[in-house]
């Protein structure tokens, strides 16, 4: 988000920035457990979803959800009702910013990020 739209400042600086751009950030997952740092490594049977449905409920003017990476699309998709989500907010799923993902450089990431912002995906 600093190289993306020059998010900068302490937590609770940055929250507010995010919440100027109207951008929301969420992990998929509340909890899991996992034996390294790798998405890849997280035990499904010990992971537990955040609870978006009631994040879109409270927030009505959701018009996208992005995800960061395959991964979080993925278990967006098993672990959240997608039925009951509005079938109006489009999901678009993005290249991880994780530095493990090094099937792309950072610069070809950020350029993904930064088309999605340019047409007002994210925005």
């Amino acid at each position: 988000m600093r190289d993306l739209l020059g998010v900068v400042g302490n937590y609770g600086e940055r929250c507010e920035q995010l919440v100027n751009h109207r951008i929301a950030l969420w992990d998929v997952l509340s909890s899991s457990v996992r034996s390294g740092s790798l998405d890849a490594d997280i035990r499904l049977d010990s992971a537990r979803a955040n609870d978006l449905e009631g994040f879109l409920v409270a927030h009505p003017d959701v018009r996208l959800i992005a995800f960061n990476g395959r991964k979080a699309e993925q278990l967006f998709r098993k672990f959240v009702d997608i039925q009951a989500i509005d079938d109006s907010i489009r999901r678009l799923s993005l290249p991880s910013t994780s530095p493990a993902y090094a099937a792309m450089p950072f610069s070809g990431k950020l350029a993904a990020w930064q088309e999605a912002i340019r047409t007002g995906a994210l925005e």
